[in-house]
């Protein structure tokens, strides 16, 4: 038990702002993959898609932040095709 308080712990230590956008991340991505979950025969992605923006862009910056690379290329990406799945869900494009 020990070993995992002291994950945690240091996780928040070693960068208090980058813990707080990756749990920012954890939140609207839990919210809107439950949203999904719930709603899977005919979700409205009106809803969905932001969340998985907010939550892959705050991502995205704490892996800025914490020097992780691939974390962060992945997370972009992520923003990225989220931007697109809202357009094509509003009818922009």
């Amino acid at each position: 038990m020990q070993k995992i308080i002291s994950f945690w712990t240091d996780s928040y230590q070693s960068d208090r702002i980058a813990f707080a956008f990756e749990l920012l991340s954890f939140i609207f991505t839990v919210g809107a993959s439950l949203t999904l979950a719930l709603n899977a025969r005919d979700p409205n992605m009106l809803y969905v898609y932001p969340g998985f923006f907010v939550g892959s862009v705050s991502q995205c910056y704490a892996s800025f932040r914490r020097g992780a690379a691939w974390v962060m290329m992945l997370t972009f990406y992520f923003s990225i095709v989220n931007v697109f799945g809202f357009g094509i869900a509003i009818g922009w494009w």
